[in-house]
């Protein structure tokens, strides 16, 4: 396997085990987001590996974008915008490699042992099963930041919690813990937090116990024409996000989540 930045990549019998390392908030950007689906890319190529375990270390499974950070607003991009999203990079390119995850073609089971929030939700949300724990807190964040959904959650988080649960996420910004994740099916097993990993690697395992080509078969039946739709989905995340990260609603709500207070939104 090749040797990453942000990641590590190990095997142990017929799994894979992705870690995430950048704690203890796992923050994303188009690099961490670029690296897992090469390592993906990887997994699917190797004729060994039959499932995936994508985990994290520090408290977070992964927090989502890295708005607060100080540093940002010394970045070239953001320095000529003063848009806060722009130290992740080109959205675009990086959906262009969250879509690259949905494609692939081996079972995932996300070790979610802290927060999931934003992006991080949807990396979340594009495993097919999440171990959680009743520390983890699931968040669909963006209406608080005066923004739209991205990483393609439109279309994937109905998928695995149905349509209303997902307006419920999407029109609140609620946190949602693993008690209730459990209840609503994002999470599908719950356990103390400090199994969460080895709860994972003991599903990923039996996963692998079944045969490889039946795997991808009925795995490419079941998600179906997902990554194109999420592909689809993205494009007009990124037009809806484009037209609102213009808006003073969005420098607001970042900034009101810096501050950890109510934002002020005043519809403009």
């Amino acid at each position: 396997m090749t040797t990453y930045k942000d990641i590590a990549v190990e095997t142990r019998g017929h799994i894979a085990i992705i870690e995430i390392r950048k704690p203890p908030f796992n923050f994303f950007d188009i690099l961490l987001i670029q690296q897992i689906a090469n390592a993906l890319d990887e997994i699917d190529a190797d004729p060994e590996i039959r499932a995936t375990v994508l985990c994290a270390q520090g408290k977070a499974f992964c927090a989502g974008a890295d708005f607060s950070d100080p540093n940002r607003k010394e970045t070239e991009a953001a320095a000529k915008s003063g848009d806060p999203a722009d130290n992740l990079g080109s959205i675009g390119h990086l959906y262009m490699e969250a879509v690259r995850i949905f494609r692939a073609k081996k079972p995932i089971v996300a070790a979610v042992q802290g927060a999931a929030i934003g992006g991080g939700l949807g990396l979340a949300v594009s495993a097919d099963f999440r171990v959680a724990c009743p520390e983890t807190r699931f968040a669909a964040n963006f209406t608080k930041l005066g923004f739209h959904p991205g990483f393609g959650l439109t279309v994937s988080l109905p998928e695995v919690v149905g349509k209303n649960n997902a307006e419920l996420m999407f029109y609140t910004s609620r946190r949602v813990g693993g008690e209730e994740a459990l209840k609503m099916g994002l999470a599908n097993i719950l356990v103390p937090q400090d199994q969460v990993r080895d709860a994972a690697i003991k599903l990923a395992e039996e996963i692998a116990e079944c045969s490889p080509l039946g795997l991808l078969s009925t795995r490419a039946t079941m998600k179906g024409n997902l990554a194109d739709r999420v592909a689809k989905a993205t494009a007009h995340e990124l037009a809806e996000q484009t037209r609102l990260r213009a808006t003073e609603d969005f420098k607001e709500g970042v900034k009101a989540t810096e501050e950890r207070r109510v934002a002020n939104f005043k519809g403009r």
